[in-house]
């Protein structure tokens, strides 16, 4: 699968702060009493480390265009 840089970019940042929105949404509706508060919280911390494994991913890329 080929993506081009600023749609890797783009992911990059939904990732990030959607994990980060989804784990403190999930952390609010564990305190709340539900019981799968701290699987929400799970899914978004998970989200959150694959958008910082895709810093890693960009920041080891050669862009053709300046190359």
């Amino acid at each position: 699968m080929k993506l081009s840089t600023g749609r890797i970019e783009v992911l990059v940042w939904v990732l990030i702060y959607g994990g980060m929105l989804s784990c403190g949404m999930g952390i609010a509706l564990s305190r709340g009493g539900q019981g799968y508060g701290w699987g929400v919280a799970a899914a978004g911390m998970v989200a959150a480390i694959a958008g910082v494994v895709l810093v890693w991913v960009r920041s080891r890329r050669v862009d053709r265009s300046e190359a």
